[in-house]
């Protein structure tokens, strides 16, 4: 985890993402024990309040579930539902942006496949 954090971003919305990275790149699998509030606090030195905002999401979506007076788990199938999340949301930011500027500039399907191949293959 990162301990710096975006200033064009809420804190428990960072605190939030790098929690679900560590599910989606598989550091925290289906009933891990997840970093408990106390232990992200201490570690960010941030409020209690911020880190608390964003594990409740998180729980609210059930992405972890609490078991009273021993921590907070990884729910089965959080790893999915966050991959799905995050798969909706590129689409949105970057795929429809992407479309919409290609067909300003005339740009084919094709090309833009030939682009992201180009890309990808490059390692960028």
């Amino acid at each position: 985890m990162k301990r710096n954090f975006d200033e064009d971003k809420p804190i428990y919305i960072q605190v939030r993402e790098q929690i679900e990275d560590q599910i989606i790149n598989n550091q925290l699998k289906a009933n891990d024990q997840a970093p408990s509030t106390n232990q992200l606090v201490n570690y960010y030195k941030i409020n209690h309040a911020t880190v608390s905002k964003g594990i409740n999401q998180l729980v609210d979506e059930e992405i972890l579930f609490k078991k009273r007076g021993i921590g907070m788990f990884v729910a089965e199938g959080a790893r999915e539902k966050l991959l799905e999340k995050r798969r909706k949301s590129f689409m949105e930011d970057y795929i429809v942006t992407l479309v919409q500027e290609a067909n300003k500039l005339e740009i084919t399907t094709e090309e833009i496949l030939t682009y992201i191949k180009k890309v990808k293959g490059s390692g960028k």
